[in-house]
């Protein structure tokens, strides 16, 4: 890839160069909440870039856990790659609709599961269409299956009893991406029997704070004053969260294009940790 993917990121020049290159796999990874009333799936086969795959964050998940997407067994991950022809050696480029939102979701996925040669389309779909580049629809041509080793990355990946370790001892930069009034616990949460605030100690860069107007990724010297202003030393370990482990990874590969390439996630995210049911330790306000 160029020289900027070693940053996990690539323009739309680049890829429009390289679409039929035989061993680039597109993916089309758009998610939209589930109250937005849009569907990705169909949305994708309405049009996409050309030759590429669709990546469904709501189904390649672990399915004996009932938080929103959380990651896959690795056997189910390499299955399902394997049958739709992603395999080891491949360069993987991911986009979604909105500019920069789920493709880091799915970015962070192929990371996790040890596959390391994988970027984001800066601006994703909504550049690509501004710039007046090529469109196809339909599903795509069935490719033949390929063999895929999957690794699981176990330093981008944090859980439940991981966050209540760091919380107990302290020390731990986290970062929570959701917006203000929710880390504050000002506004309400978008799913039901949350409690409101956020996981003590963590600090806030909301997601929007780290895009462009047009939804491209902001510089390396914005991102780096971005989160050194809410706290966090891009230099030292970071765990990302947020309210599902989506937009967390939008924090993640910010971290990594400024050299924090093992940012973790938090899979369970808000959905986990504030559940009503649960006896996690929450704050509200400003972060502390």
């Amino acid at each position: 890839m160029p020289e900027s993917a070693k940053n996990w990121i690539v323009e739309t020049e680049w890829l429009a160069e390289h679409l039929d290159a035989p061993d680039l796999i597109i993916f089309d990874g758009s998610w939209h909440l589930p109250n937005s009333g849009r569907d990705a799936k169909a949305e994708y086969l309405a049009e996409h870039i050309p030759g590429a795959l669709f990546f469904d964050i709501d189904d390649l998940v672990d399915e004996k856990n009932s938080l929103p997407h959380m990651l896959p067994p690795t056997p189910k991950f390499a299955s399902r790659m394997k049958k739709i022809g992603v395999g080891d050696g491949m360069r993987i480029v991911v986009y979604d609709t909105y500019g920069l939102f789920s493709a880091a979701r799915v970015w962070w996925t192929f990371r996790a599961m040890g596959h390391q040669d994988v970027a984001v389309l800066n601006g994703g779909l909504k550049k690509w269409k501004a710039e007046g580049r090529p469109l196809e629809d339909g599903r795509p041509v069935p490719r033949t299956a390929r063999h895929f080793t999957p690794l699981l990355n176990n330093e981008l990946v944090r859980d439940l009893d991981d966050i209540r370790s760091y919380v107990a001892r302290g020390g731990m930069q986290i970062v929570d991406a959701r917006p203000k009034g929710r880390f504050e616990g000002t506004e309400p949460e978008p799913r039901p029997g949350l409690r409101p605030g956020h996981i003590p100690g963590s600090k806030n860069v909301s997601s929007a704070e780290i895009l462009n107007v047009d939804g491209t990724l902001k510089s390396k010297p914005e991102l780096e004053q971005i989160f050194r202003n809410a706290g966090i030393d891009p230099q030292r370990p970071v765990v990302t969260t947020c309210g599902s482990g989506v937009t967390a990874s939008m924090l993640s590969l910010a971290l990594s294009v400024i050299g924090q390439t093992n940012a973790a996630v938090y899979d369970g995210a808000w959905a986990e940790w504030g559940q009503e049911t649960l006896d996690t330790p929450v704050e509200t306000g400003s972060a502390k």
